[in-house]
């Protein structure tokens, strides 16, 4: 059976990790970029890429080869008729996200579903313009995408089944965990992933060092600290996710932008990609003494984050669970990390926070009604 042709939008690193997940899956993908140099470097970019796996013998030449020959590069919307799947990869601005699906929708066929992999936008704002709203989804995938294992299936109220169906069928297939969720601020991630970043800054404006905090997680089995999650991913990045998720939410304090990651970006120091950032270049030290009860604080701060979005959206705390052990790499998930402390000591250390947060922070640590009751699930 012949598989559905796939097309991707934007030929940056997501754009074309996309176009090589699916063409390695046997799709014959269509690979749109406006810019000459993107489209003129993508074949020489994605055959770099996969050299090393031919080098250690993981990837034969032939199938890389056929990675290669199931991409077609274009400058012409018009190339993308025969998609069933289009899949949007450009910058993340509403207006020139809307203005792209609008000018795809008329090249497509009436069966193709749009799908947009924003990690921060709305789904329903960027496929508001569409004349058929209802092919319209969003895809979020992680980089890299070939790697990386979780896929958010983002449904918005106006998607329909149909679509949602042959979007999950056809990334499953492609070897993605696909976890569908609500068009919600930070979709289950970034959302779920902000006291983990959150609690860390706000002891270390208690007085904390950053590296008694990433050693702390680090022993309790993370693979990265706060901080050098932080430093990998840029302090910039992870400054405009906190904003827009402090905006999303009426500016609620457990999504406070804390002035110490602000300062780290007023100051340029970003991380690895500028050199120096909370502890690039340098590592974490030995764990302190009292780095169990760091690492409780963290934990049960992202058990409430995760209890409070499975109340909303009806999310089933096992799904929350794998979406942070694949999308971050965590050991465990929020609700098995609160489960292995115990409710009882998960609520009590939200209340003690809460007693002792300062008055920016205040509703900071109240627990979720629903805590408890998920822990315990």
């Amino acid at each position: 059976m012949t598989k559905p042709v796939i097309a991707v939008l934007g030929l940056g690193t997501m754009g074309l990790g996309l176009a090589q997940l699916y063409a390695q899956a046997g799709h014959r993908m269509i690979a749109f970029d406006a810019m000459p140099a993107a489209r003129d470097s993508a074949k020489a970019r994605l055959t770099q890429s996969l050299e090393p796996r031919v080098t250690a013998g993981k990837l034969t030449e032939a199938a890389r080869d056929a990675i290669l020959n199931n991409i077609t590069i274009t400058d012409d919307l018009a190339a993308l008729k025969d998609a069933r799947l289009v899949i949007e990869a450009v910058i993340e601005d509403l207006g020139v996200k809307q203005a792209l699906f609008a000018e795809v929708e008329r090249h497509v066929g009436p069966d193709a579903v749009l799908a947009t992999n924003t990690s921060s936008l709305s789904v329903a704002a960027i496929m508001a313009r569409l004349a058929h709203p209802a092919r319209g989804l969003g895809l979020h995938f992680f980089n890299p995408a070939p790697v990386m294992k979780l896929v958010e299936l983002v449904v918005p109220p106006l998607a329909s089944s149909d679509a949602v169906d042959l979007a999950r069928s056809i990334t499953t297939a492609a070897g993605k965990t696909v976890i569908a969720c609500s068009d919600s601020p930070g979709f289950i991630v970034n959302r779920c992933a902000r006291p983990y970043y959150g609690e860390a800054l706000a002891m270390l404006e208690e007085g904390r060092s950053a590296s008694d905090i990433d050693a702390a997680m680090l022993k309790a089995g993370y693979r990265l600290g706060p901080f050098g999650l932080i430093d990998l991913i840029g302090a910039d990045i992870n400054l405009a996710a906190t904003r827009g998720l402090s905006q999303a939410m009426n500016g609620h304090p457990r999504y406070h932008v804390f002035a110490a990651l602000q300062k780290q970006v007023d100051h340029g120091h970003l991380g690895r990609k500028s050199g120096q950032g909370f502890l690039h270049p340098a590592t974490p030290g030995e764990a302190p003494a009292d780095g169990a009860e760091i690492a409780l604080r963290i934990e049960a701060t992202l058990a409430n984050e995760a209890a409070v979005l499975a109340q909303e959206s009806g999310l089933a705390p096992d799904d929350i669970d794998t979406a942070l052990k694949l999308g971050l790499n965590f050991p465990r998930g929020p609700f098995e990390s609160a489960r292995a402390h115990g409710a009882d000591r998960i609520l009590a250390t939200l209340t003690a926070r809460e007693a002792a947060a300062p008055a920016h922070l205040k509703g900071r640590y109240t627990a979720s009604p629903a805590l408890a009751h998920l822990i315990g699930a």
